[in-house]
């Protein structure tokens, strides 16, 4: 399958992904405390969701994630609205990031234009939907054919806007992984990107094996590019050199800024391990990775500086 990222590999040899949504929207006055987490803002504050696309883009980024991570049938249920509502939701995820796109570009004279920025579709784990931090160990307790179904509805809207893409992330086991490659399945005109979230230099946040969950990936022409993300810095680079031999895709990486997760207090703990991403960038891109950015607690100046380093 062709993928989208050939015009910006041809040209500077990089796709920068941008950074962290809800990390942005909390600095400017989002009340997140909420198990939708930023996608209860595409119902509250669809404005505030394009600002920060647009920031990004302003940034450096060539690849804007939507808004739609956490958003799921079943989660916007709670908040009573219907299976076609939701779909329109997940339609506007897109939209906004579009509309950021036009908005940036038409900042440009037209003989300056850069390449126009990608959307990835977000797809986020079973796990954020649960909203007790079950994204970070994949101990969910279902089989592959329930993570299927579950994920079915979110693809099939997805599918049906112009995303460029699906920006399956922060997968944390090797079930999910392998429901999102038959669930890709049943749209093949659309290529996705498969990322995991993983705790240390070798194994997914379940503690299953990384070189397994991309040779799940590996089978699936969909899949156009693997990696991690939502993980560690000091972990990105032994993670990468691990799946070099395991995989023809491109690589990727997008982690976090090196805090954990707190489930119980809802919120990320310091942890001496969080650097700053530039720098460390280079490493990357030296073990492999062609796909850039940040995660969780990145902001538009760590996206900045990562695409000022490959200038």
């Amino acid at each position: 399958m062709h993928h989208p990222f050939a015009p910006f590999l041809e040209t500077k040899g990089i796709v920068i992904i941008d950074g962290a949504l809800a990390t942005e929207l909390e600095r400017r006055g989002a009340d997140l405390g909420d198990a939708l987490w930023s996608a209860r803002l595409l119902v509250d504050a669809p404005e505030l969701i394009r600002a920060v696309h647009l920031d990004y883009l302003r940034a450096g980024a060539d690849v804007l994630i939507t808004a739609s991570y956490q958003a799921s049938v079943a989660g916007f249920r709670r908040r009573g609205l219907d299976e076609a509502q939701v779909a329109d939701l997940f339609r506007l995820s897109v939209r906004l990031a579009a509309e950021a796109v036009e908005e940036y570009l038409a900042a440009f004279p037209s003989e300056e234009r850069p390449l126009r920025p990608l959307i990835a579709g977000s797809i986020g784990p079973y796990g954020a939907y649960l909203a007790d931090g079950s994204e970070y160990r994949g101990d969910y307790g279902l089989s592959v054919d329930a993570l299927v179904a579950w994920h079915r509805p979110r693809m099939a809207a997805l599918a049906q806007t112009e995303a460029d893409l699906l920006a399956c992330e922060t997968i944390p086991c090797l079930a999910e992984a392998e429901a999102l490659v038959q669930a890709l399945a049943e749209f093949p005109t659309m290529p996705a990107w498969l990322s995991f979230s993983c705790r240390d230099g070798a194994t997914l946040a379940s503690g299953e094996s990384l070189q397994a969950a991309v040779r799940l990936a590996e089978a699936s022409e969909q899949i156009v590019a693997v990696g991690v993300n939502c993980t560690a810095p000091r972990y990105v680079e032994s993670l990468l050199i691990a799946v070099q031999s395991v995989t023809h895709k491109l690589l990727l990486c997008y982690p976090n800024r090196g805090e954990t997760w707190d489930a119980v207090a809802r919120g990320w703990v310091e942890d001496t391990g969080v650097i700053e991403l530039a720098a460390p960038a280079q490493s990357w891109y030296a073990a492999g990775a062609r796909l850039i950015g940040g995660c969780c607690r990145t902001t538009p100046a760590d996206i900045a500086a990562i695409a000022q380093a490959f200038a």
